[in-house]
């Protein structure tokens, strides 16, 4: 790892311009292999089918961190993250790691679990630590029990509807249904 040199732009990394060209431009492709063109069209339906498939395909979070070099899970990262970054306004970026304030490799060594060497998204003024791994979404997909051990049953559309909203959670009643509606986004 290195620190980052004076004025960092993590939107701008060498390495995620790069992997964004080659996602981007290998989208009809990757989408080809993984099912259907048309069934990738960023839509919940299209985020229900890539969860089947990475349920599939995986059963456990290590098989996810293992082949996170494939072309298909490479893939899946760039589709979670894009969904994100359209329906937000979000940016992708490679973030210095939290602890050390370094920039990793990007997608470094396969067996360095709690590095976050994999690009993010998140909103153009976030601060650290307020970043969306697409990585670890699908990690989570597989996860049968949170931090503390309580079992989780995650849904992909779930995940990208509910997390970083930006509704405030005391703005909900008892029953979960919100009482401030002026400010919801369809």
């Amino acid at each position: 790892m290195r620190a980052p040199r004076e004025g960092y732009d993590s939107t701008r990394h060498p390495d995620l311009l790069a992997w964004l060209t080659e996602r981007q431009t290998g989208f009809e492709h990757w989408a080809h292999e993984a099912g259907d063109v048309t069934l990738f069209d960023f839509s919940n339906a299209s985020l229900d089918a890539l969860e089947d498939l990475v349920r599939e395909a995986y059963t456990k979070t290590d098989e996810i961190t293992q082949q996170r070099r494939t072309p298909f899970i490479q893939g899946a990262v760039w589709y979670i993250g894009e969904v994100l970054c359209r329906r937000k306004g979000w940016v992708w970026k490679f973030e210095p790691d939290f602890n050390t304030g370094e920039v990793p490799p990007f997608y470094g060594e396969a067996e360095a679990p709690g590095l976050l060497d994999t690009p993010c998204v998140g909103a153009p003024e976030a601060g650290p630590g307020e970043h969306w791994y697409p990585l670890n979404t699908l990690r989570r997909l597989l996860a049968e029990d949170d931090e503390l051990g309580n079992p989780i049953d995650e849904r992909l559309v779930g995940m990208v509807e509910g997390w970083y909203d930006d509704k405030d959670e005391d703005d909900e009643d008892e029953d979960g249904e919100d009482q401030d509606q002026e400010g919801d986004e369809g």
